[in-house]
């Protein structure tokens, strides 16, 4: 007999549904996200056969869940979200969502469409290191961020000047100036030698000038939210550090890195979604679709529609348009690309993704071929200077 399992993850627990190859319900039950859990549903799944016989349909591709599956044998069919809430409605008329339902209805479109889905290969250690490490550091950007608009907010409030005098808010010196003047009256005696030796003291030549901070601020609110940002930025530069390293070493790091203005921290964001396993995308057309530069095109009977991919990897898509956007700065057959989208009348966004779909061929056949970019070997950008 045969055995399909369907997980509906959760960040505190998930319901796992196993069913036979009739479709019954032979075993149906939450898992806390334990240890403890963890380690009584591979006792469970055990019942039903080897794990490489008993395959498990998950909406999410990644997380310890996944992970942990992966390591004990099974088989992994990643199931795309929009696809299960089409599904939903083959079930109930009302389409309506539970995590029980849901894990049932996972379980079954693999007993029943199994082989439209493709399984996941276990990640590489090289590859599981570096994601942990990007998506960390790019999570804790993200609340940089956020604290550093927060920062700025009050200082145009109470102390606009404050906010003038460097280019960035978060930046170190930026930092360590509000600590050490973090109201106006602190700084109502800096006049522009004092502050020009502040300045050389921490080694800026910024292009702001100095000298504009003469009005009211709340201290205790700026002093709270430098301390935080003080430790993030220095948690953040410990993480970027960590990713070079983890960069030196991945089999595949050299091949990103060698692109036009990728970097080594925006080189990372990409290999660590691309990930080393070739046959997770035989085409460049399923990478792009992951990646979500190409639009998803809609046809039925004489209506035909393009419309905006929202189904994607939103990590690898914004790790690939940062790219994009950078690297026609660098390469003049990426500038002509872009320069010609615009022209034919696509916004910023849209000439950023479909310069990113170009690359995107490139960067395909270079890690197929596990060969680093050189332009000497880029047809294209060759015509291009040969002109």
């Amino acid at each position: 007999m045969s055995y399909y399992v369907g997980c509906d993850w959760a960040s505190t627990a998930h319901q796992i549904c196993v069913i036979n190859a009739h479709g019954q319900i032979v075993w149906q039950n939450e898992v806390p996200h334990t240890a403890e859990g963890c380690a009584a549903l591979r006792r469970r799944l055990q019942r039903f056969g080897a794990p490489a016989d008993v395959p498990v349909a998950i909406e999410r591709p990644s997380g310890l869940i996944v992970d942990l599956l992966l390591e004990w044998g099974h088989p992994v069919v990643p199931i795309q979200p929009n696809a299960l809430k089409a599904s939903r409605s083959r079930y109930r008329i009302s389409g309506a969502k539970s995590d029980a339902s849901d894990a049932f209805i996972l379980a079954d479109l693999l007993r029943t469409d199994g082989h439209r889905f493709r399984a996941m290969n276990p990640v590489a250690d090289e590859t599981r290191a570096l994601r942990a490490l990007v998506r960390t550091r790019d999570d804790l950007v993200a609340t940089r961020i956020g604290l550093a608009n927060q920062l700025r907010a009050v200082l145009e409030g109470f102390w606009p000047g404050a906010a003038q005098v460097f280019a960035d808010i978060d930046s170190p010196i930026a930092l360590a100036f509000l600590e050490r003047y973090p109201t106006p009256e602190g700084a109502e005696h800096l006049g522009e030698k004092r502050l020009a030796a502040f300045l050389g003291r921490n080694s800026y030549c910024g292009r702001r000038p100095a000298g504009e901070a003469n009005t009211e601020a709340s201290g205790e609110v700026v002093r709270a939210l430098v301390t935080v940002l003080v430790d993030l930025v220095a948690q953040i530069q410990k993480l970027t550090s960590a990713i070079a390293q983890a960069m030196r070493v991945h089999p595949d790091g050299a091949i990103v890195m060698s692109f036009p203005r990728a970097g080594c921290t925006n080189a990372a964001q990409i290999l660590a979604e691309l990930g080393q396993e070739r046959l997770r995308f035989p085409s460049v057309e399923r990478l792009a679709a992951e990646a979500g530069v190409v639009p998803v095109t809609v046809e039925s009977g004489k209506h035909r529609g393009v419309t905006f991919r929202w189904a994607c990897n939103k990590r690898l898509r914004r790790a690939i348009t940062i790219f994009a956007d950078n690297s026609r700065r660098a390469s003049p057959w990426a500038a002509q690309i872009y320069q010609r989208a615009q022209a034919r009348g696509c916004d910023h966004p849209h000439a950023i993704r479909i310069l990113a779909r170009a690359w995107l061929r490139v960067l395909w056949r270079c890690w197929q071929s596990s060969t680093p970019y050189a332009v000497s070997n880029h047809g294209s950008a060759q015509r291009l200077s040969v002109a």
